[in-house]
C-alpha cells in the first residue's frame, strides 16, 4: 500500500478535562500499536484550556507529556474533503499552512469536553466519519444521572440513587442530608455527575464524612449522584464492541489496590488485579454480558463501550447490579476494554481496526439520511 493509498487518521486527545492525562496514555498506546502499513496517523492534541494544536506540536507533546505550543488549529471542510489549517502568528504576522485531507477521525478523549458529546457535535458538523458513539449517546453515558434514567427505563438492575445540584446544595444542605440519610443506606459512593476515571468519588462510610464527600463531588461538576453501595460484592466489568449487532467479551474482575477502584488504584498503584475471566460462574457471566448488551443498544451505542458491574453474592445466590456504561473508555495496553479483547480473540492492532471500520460503517448508514426536502416555503413572498 502506498502512501496515497493510506487511510489518514486524525487521533485527538488531551482536552479540557480531569482525565487529560489518561487520554495522553490512551493516544499513546493506539499510535503504538496501529498498522502503520495501513494508516497515516495526525495526531491532534487539545490543552486543558481548549486549544488545539498541530500534528507537529502534538508529536513532541505525546514525547514530553506536556501540551504546548504557539499553533492553533481551525477546520476546513467541503466535499468530503476534511483539513486542518494551522495558524502559526510570530512577530505579529499570522501564517497559514494546511494539513492534507483526513479520511477518519479517533477521539482518544475520556470525560467532559471529549466523550460527553461535544467534540462528536463538532465532528458531525464537519461530517467527518468518527470511531465511537454519537452526540446523544455519549451525552446520556456521561451524564451519570440520565444514564441510569435510561437504564431504569429498560429495566436494568441496579443500585438506588438520589441526584442532586450544587446550587440547590448550597442552599438547602440539611434538607437534602436529610432526604439521603432516609432514602439511602450506607455505606454510598458520591460522585460528580459528568465524570469519568473516579475522579472526585468518595466512598462514605457513615453520616460523618457525607457533607464532606458531596462538597469533593461538587468542585468537578454541577450535578452530583449519590449511590447506594455493594457489600460483599466484586466489580466486573464486560467489553462491548459493534453497531446495531454488538458483540460482548469476555468479563473481566477488578480486585483494586485500595478499598475501591478508585483513581489510584486505576493508574497508580500497580497492584490492582485483573482477572481475567472473573471468578463467577458460567451462568452469570452470560447474564452480565446479556445486561452489557442490552445496556448498550438501550441508550444506542456505537462502535465501543465498557459496562461495568457490581456482583453481589450471599450464601450461594448471586444478584447483579449495573453500574455505568462508558463510551470511550481507557485505551492503552493494559486497560480492561482491550485487555477484555485480547482474551475473547481480538489482539490490539486489530481491534482498532475494527473500530475504524465500524466508524466508517455508522457514517455510511448516517448519509443515508436526506437532508433536503421539497417545499414551496421559500417560493412565498413575505
Amino acid at each position: 500500500m502506498t502512501k496515497q493509498d493510506k487511510i489518514r487518521i486524525g487521533i485527538l486527545f488531551g482536552g479540557k478535562s480531569g482525565e487529560h492525562e489518561v487520554s495522553f496514555c490512551s493516544a499513546s498506546s493506539i499510535i503504538e500499536a496501529i498498522d502503520r502499513e495501513k494508516y497515516e496517523i495526525i495526531p491532534i492534541g487539545i490543552t486543558k484550556d481548549g486549544c488545539w494544536l498541530s500534528s507537529q506540536e502534538s508529536i513532541i507533546a505525546l514525547r514530553t507529556g506536556k501540551i504546548e505550543g504557539k499553533s492553533r488549529v481551525a477546520w476546513k471542510s467541503g466535499s468530503g474533503n476534511h483539513q486542518l489549517i494551522v495558524i502559526n502568528k510570530e512577530m505579529g504576522n499570522i501564517n497559514y499552512s494546511t494539513i492534507k485531507k483526513l479520511d477518519v477521525i479517533f477521539p482518544v478523549l475520556h470525560g467532559p469536553f471529549g466523550e460527553d458529546g461535544t467534540v462528536q457535535g463538532l465532528l458531525e458538523l464537519i461530517n467527518i466519519p468518527y470511531v465511537g458513539a454519537g452526540v446523544s449517546t455519549s451525552s446520556l453515558a456521561m451524564d451519570k444521572d440520565l444514564m441510569k434514567k435510561m437504564f431504569q427505563q429498560s429495566n436494568l438492575p441496579q443500585t438506588k440513587w438520589i441526584t442532586i445540584k450544587r446550587r440547590e446544595w448550597s442552599s438547602k444542605k440539611n434538607k437534602i442530608l436529610n432526604k439521603i440519610n432516609n432514602e439511602l443506606t450506607y455505606p454510598l459512593f458520591v460522585k460528580p455527575t459528568n465524570l469519568g476515571s473516579s475522579v472526585g468519588i468518595n466512598k462514605v462510610e457513615n453520616a460523618l464524612k457525607l457533607e464532606e464527600a458531596i462538597n469533593i463531588a461538587a468542585l468537578y461538576d454541577r450535578k452530583i449522584i449519590i449511590e447506594e453501595g455493594i457489600e460483599d460484592a466484586i466489580e466486573v466489568e464486560c467489553s462491548v464492541l459493534g453497531n446495531d449487532k454488538p458483540n460482548t467479551s469476555v468479563i473481566g474482575e477488578v480486585v483494586p489496590a485500595g478499598e475501591y477502584y478508585d483513581y489510584q488504584s486505576k493508574y497508580i498503584d500497580k497492584s490492582t488485579r485483573l482477572i481475567i475471566p472473573a471468578r463467577v460462574p458460567d451462568n452469570i457471566t452470560k447474564d452480565v454480558q446479556k445486561i452489557a448488551k442490552k445496556a448498550f443498544l438501550s441508550i444506542d451505542g456505537s462502535g465501543l463501550a465498557r459496562v461495568d458491574f457490581f456482583v453481589q453474592k450471599i450464601d450461594n445466590t448471586y444478584k447483579i447490579f449495573l453500574n455505568e456504561i462508558n463510551t470511550m473508555p481507557g485505551f492503552t495496553r493494559f486497560s480492561m476494554y482491550p485487555k477484555l479483547w485480547e482474551k475473547s480473540g481480538i489482539e490490539f492492532s486489530k481491534l482498532i481496526d475494527r473500530l475504524i471500520e465500524l466508524a466508517f460503517e455508522r457514517f455510511q448508514d448516517k448519509i443515508l439520511n436526506r437532508t433536503d426536502y421539497p417545499s414551496i416555503l421559500l417560493e412565498k413572498k413575505f
